[in-house]
Formats: structure tokens, sequence, C-alpha cells
């Protein structure tokens, strides 16, 4: 059934080793860098419990309510309850997070699509997906991904240096298979498990390979290691920093120093088509909350764009509503891409309803690609105040305040105190180090940038145009779109 934000939180108690600024984390739900992200976490399962929510986050199944965020997509009113159920929550904790679980789980349903290829290996490696992906929805668990690797010499195999640059089973034992090496992950620390699977490699040159491997990870396992990264939260009062304080989703490299994985927990191993499979499918699902958080975070540019226009009188410019209509046209861009990926949905080899994967791949580049542009035309349009205005504490100050207050009041709509906290805002979502952290996290955060090219190019169906222009140009009917 659902989980209430305690139950959460007491899950999170299982001894797991963390560490932060190299201090040992004893409790991570209370330490100063963690628990603002953990709190919003909790506050999603509450949120489940409260009568004004229930049915936007819940259905019932079984005789229990479970998430709507985890259940597998069958028809078009999966996506759109999840569309209804993410707009509910962001609106709800005001702003914008990306790993809460509802982006990794669809990882799982990829490798469910490709439940024939673990059968070929052992059928008991086929089942265990479907248990795994039963227990998600289930028990409500905290699902998060672990995939990029530190890798190393990359002009060099994994054999040929540190075994460990990549994630490789070392040996095998009745109980299960124990591995090591170390995996980049964002939400790591706070979440119950993690979905682990092998990077881009060479391994991928081999039939059989230790580094092709994928299970599950539980974050409290013996061994598993968070070495976490600093966090943003308390390193500015939150009415200079209103974003970082609250909603940084801390990463940690996470070290697997000779983890045990149960034979129940382990989806493929050392079988390289597998390995391949899951690389290449492996967002068909996943993308499309993805790329959802960034409509969010358009909207947030729009909204502090338009705000610092109408508190500064500059909203009626011709001029500034065309930088305004850019960032229009980028919002509705990610949506239209969204929109049509579900309109125009396809059936996955497992049964599932998967959005449609041309469209979808397509919305991600160019959400992903024109982010950077679209922020400094928001830094534009909220002017150089955002990186010059005092901190709240001068504000305050008895002396300096009142100077602060007299240059900050713009008239009698807008005092000085609504101006310092847009300004505030928006040098946080555009400006700060948590803004520049996101925006990389945003270009890496599923793959970088040639890997989202790659999967429009796979996933298009290029007979179309080739038929039109054969067509067109009137070529022999000898030709066709093959090699």
């Amino acid at each position: 059934m659902i989980r209430t934000g305690n139950a959460y939180r007491e899950g999170l108690r299982d001894g797991r080793q963390v560490w932060i600024e190299g201090e040992r984390v004893r409790d991570v739900t209370t330490h100063p860098a963690l628990k603002p992200i953990v709190d919003v976490k909790a506050r999603m399962y509450d949120m489940a419990f409260e009568a004004a929510h229930r049915d936007t986050l819940t259905y019932v199944a079984d005789n229990q309510r479970k998430s709507i965020l985890n259940r597998p997509p069958t028809e078009t009113k999966d996506w759109t309850d999840k569309l209804a159920a993410v707009d509910a929550v962001l609106k709800d904790i005001g702003g914008v997070v990306t790993r809460v679980g509802d982006e990794t789980v669809g990882e799982m349903w990829s490798l469910q699509d490709g439940r024939d290829v673990l059968a070929e290996i052992d059928p008991r490696f086929a089942d265990n997906i479907d248990r795994h992906i039963a227990a998600v929805r289930d028990d409500d668990l905290f699902h998060v991904s672990a995939n990029t690797d530190p890798k190393g010499d990359r002009s060099l195999a994994p054999q040929d240096q540190d075994p460990d640059m990549l994630v490789h089973v070392t040996r095998e034992t009745g109980a299960g298979i124990v591995i090591r090496g170390a995996k980049y992950e964002t939400a790591a620390a706070y979440a119950d498990q993690a979905f682990l699977k092998p990077t881009v490699g060479a391994w991928a040159n081999n039939k059989l390979s230790d580094y092709a491997v994928g299970c599950i990870v539980k974050m409290g396992a013996p061994g598993v290691k968070h070495i976490c990264r600093g966090g943003f939260a308390g390193r500015g009062r939150v009415e200079d920093y209103p974003l970082a304080n609250r909603f940084d989703e801390v990463e940690a490299l996470v070290v697997f120093d000779d983890v045990l994985i149960p034979w129940e927990d382990v989806f493929f191993y050392r079988h390289t088509r597998a390995a391949q499979f899951i690389r290449g499918t492996l967002h068909r699902y996943s993308a499309f909350p993805y790329v959802l958080r960034l409509m969010y975070t358009a909207d947030m540019m729009i909204g502090a764009a338009l705000w610092n226009a109408k508190q500064t009188g500059l909203d009626t410019l011709q001029a500034v509503r065309e930088k305004l209509a850019d960032l229009v046209c980028y919002r509705e861009g990610i949506n239209a891409h969204l929109t049509a990926s579900i309109a125009m949905a396809e059936r996955s080899p497992a049964g599932l309803l998967m959005p449609q994967q041309s469209m979808l791949f397509a919305g991600r580049v160019f959400a992903c690609s024109q982010l950077p542009a679209m922020m400094h035309i928001a830094r534009e349009l909220c002017g150089g105040q955002i990186c010059v205005t005092p901190g709240a504490a001068s504000f305050e100050g008895a002396e300096s305040g009142a100077w602060l207050r007299k240059f900050y009041t713009l008239n009698q709509n807008w005092q000085a105190d609504d101006r310092r906290k847009l300004l505030a805002f928006a040098r946080d979502l555009l400006n700060s180090d948590y803004a520049g952290h996101r925006l990389a996290f945003a270009q890496f955060a599923q793959a970088p940038h040639f890997n989202h090219l790659a999967a429009v190019y796979n996933s298009f169906d290029f007979s179309g145009p080739l038929d039109f222009v054969r067509r067109a140009a009137d070529l022999s009917p000898r030709v066709t779109g093959g090699a």
C-alpha cells in the first residue's frame, strides 16, 4: 500500500553508510544537506493520504491504494493521470524535483519489454523483473537508477586498468552474485533501492562479460557506500536561495564494495545482448517524466521574467514581449512533443502503452538543447539586479535596510520586500551555483546530447521521407531504403 512520509523516513534509518564533505552521516533524514529534499519526498507520500489529493495521486487495485506514478501504463488515461499527479505534486511543493521515482521506474518497464531476452539466460531472471515491478507498485518504494560509472581512462579497456572503474561481477555464490565498482547517482542516499545497469563500454564487444550486469541494489545493503557531493542547502539563507535550500537533489558516488546481490534481485548477468537491449531501450518510458520536469522549469522562467517586467513597468514593450514569446514557444514546444507522444502512443512488446518514441525523443532533444539559450533570455528579462542585489540580512539591517527599501520600492503596488523576493528567486533559478548545477544535470542526467540524437535517429521511421523523395524525384522503383 501507499506509505506515509514517516514510514519513508523510518525506512532510511537502516544503517546505510553515507558521507558528506568527509563527514559520516548518521541519519540522512536530519542532516542539513539532505533533510530538505527528504522532507519534499516525505510530503509527496503524505499528500496521497489527504482528501484533496488522494484521488489524483492514487488508484485502487486489489482493494489497496497504490501510487499512480508507479503504475505501469496500459492505456492513455494512465499517462494523463500521471500528468495530473506530477502537476499536483509540483504545485504543492512549489518547485521542481526530478528524482522522485516516477522517472526511474520506467526503466524497469523497458526491461520487461525485453523479457524474452532475459529468459534466454535464465527464466528466473524474467520472473525477477516482473516481481520487482510489482514490488515498486505495491510497496510504494522510492526507486532510483544507478547508471554512470567513473569509467577511468576511456582509451583503455576496463580489464587494462583498475577493473573497478566499471561495475562488474567478481564471483558467484549460492546466494547470488558479488559486485564491485561505483556509480554516480542522484538521490541514492535517500532512496530505497536502485536499478543498477551497465553503461556503454567495451564489454559490448564480447559475447559474455562480467561488466554486463543488471540488478536491484538496496541502498542500505552491506558494502554500499554513498559519498555525496556537498549540498547547496544551508550555504545561504532560505530567503536568499529559496530553491537551493529546498530542492537540492544530492548526488553521490555510490561505491559497491563486494556487495552481495541475491539471485532474486538479478535481472541479467554476463549476457551482453541483454545489456545492449537495455542501453537501447532504457528511456522509452522514463524520458517522458524527465522532459516533463523541464516544462515546469520553463514555467518558472516565464513567471520570473514576466513578474520582473510587470514590477518594472516594461511588460508593454514589444521587445520584452518578443523575448517572453520565445520562452513561451520553448515551453509549448515541450508541451506539444509530450502531448503528441501520448496521442500517438504505441503498444510495447510487453503490452504496455509507451509514448511514441520518435516524438518523445525529439522532444527531449528540443528541451535539453534549447535550455541554455532560454535561461539566458530569462536572465536578460530579469536584468542585472539578480547578480548585484544584497541579501535579506542587508534589507533587515537598521541602517542599510532604510536605503535598500528606498531604492527597491518601485511604486505603491511593488514594495521593496516583494522586489527582493523576486530577484532572489530569479538569481537562484538562473544565476546561482544551484542554477548552474541544474543546467548541467539537465544536459547529462539521462545521457549526453549525442546519445539523445542517437535515440532520435534509431526511433524515427525514415521510410516515409525516403519514399516521398523517391516518388517526387521519379527514382527507379528498384531504389529502396536499404543499404
